[in-house]
């Protein structure tokens, strides 16, 4: 008998736990402008993972910007 590992079980699983942590981070970066200023430095650096933080950085200002768009779309429709 062939037994198969319930990967598909497991990466539901996975990203079910992974959507009730919600991005608090976000609101944290709003509250705190410092935290803005220390991530950029360390993504312009040369450090191991920087380009992680950078593209990280990148994804969180273009969500921000599409809320902002849908938002203003939002309160513009009747």
């Amino acid at each position: 008998m062939i037994r198969t590992r319930p990967t598909g079980l497991a990466a539901l699983a996975a990203l079910l736990l992974m959507s009730g942590c919600k991005g608090k981070a976000a609101s944290a970066r709003a509250e705190h402008p410092a935290a803005t200023i220390e991530e950029s430095t360390l993504a312009k650096s040369k450090l191991p993972g920087a380009g992680g933080v950078a593209a990280a950085l990148r994804l969180s200002d273009s969500a921000a910007a599409r809320r902002a768009r849908e938002d203003s779309l939002a309160k513009a429709s009747p």
